[in-house]
């Protein structure tokens, strides 16, 4: 009954495992390391993805924007930024440093930040950090938190400096299906697009094959 109730209302899952402890059942997801034996098959799938995407940044992270794995574009990028993996995108944005400092464009692309973290903690049923970095984000921002009005671009790329050259990405972002796992369920791929020729043609003669 907990189980198919949770399923009705679209509870996430680590919500379902205390929804089970509180009502004397055992839970019923777990949140697996990806480097253990049941997890062979995402993993390969993951890297297929990151791998396949160069002469293009990709890179897969946890709920947190926590980065998991990077395919070496999106490495050398972010080495320019002091980031590796095991890092954090959103630390590394919210709280300054090479990564923030990097993007041209910083403010238009926290006001979309805030949107974007405001819907996926509402997908978790709420997450401290995800709504922590949300005030930050609209309290720097002050009174530009708002989007502007009028009509808007098709997509708002990022603009990175680096090296002495502007790249603009836009992004497309993945997750696995039919997942019943924690971890698995929270995993994102992000797919790096070249918004400009100059960033294609930068990244394709450095990167590619």
């Amino acid at each position: 009954m907990v189980l198919a109730l949770s399923e009705t209302l679209g509870v996430p899952r680590a919500k379902r495992n205390a929804l089970l402890t509180a009502a004397g059942f055992a839970q019923a997801y777990a949140a697996r390391s990806l480097d253990e034996d049941e997890m062979e098959p995402v993993r390969a799938a993951m890297d297929w993805t990151l791998e396949r995407h160069a002469p293009f940044p990709a890179l897969a992270f946890d709920r947190h924007w926590r980065i998991l794995r990077m395919n070496p574009v999106s490495g050398a990028l972010l080495a320019t930024m002091q980031l590796g993996e095991g890092d954090s995108l959103l630390d590394a944005f919210i709280e300054g440093g090479p990564f923030a400092e990097a993007l041209e464009n910083r403010d238009e692309v926290a006001r979309h930040m805030v949107t974007r973290l405001r819907t996926e903690s509402a997908h978790l049923g709420g997450d401290a950090i995800l709504d922590a970095a949300v005030a930050k984000l609209v309290a720097t921002l002050g009174d530009d938190a708002q989007l502007p009005a009028g009509t808007l671009p098709a997509v708002i790329p990022a603009r990175y400096r680096s090296n002495g050259v502007v790249l603009s990405f836009f992004s497309t972002i993945s997750q696995f299906g039919s997942t019943e796992d924690i971890a698995l369920a929270d995993l994102k791929i992000e797919l790096m697009f070249p918004a400009d020729e100059f960033t294609r043609g930068a990244l394709t003669s450095q990167f590619g094959a």
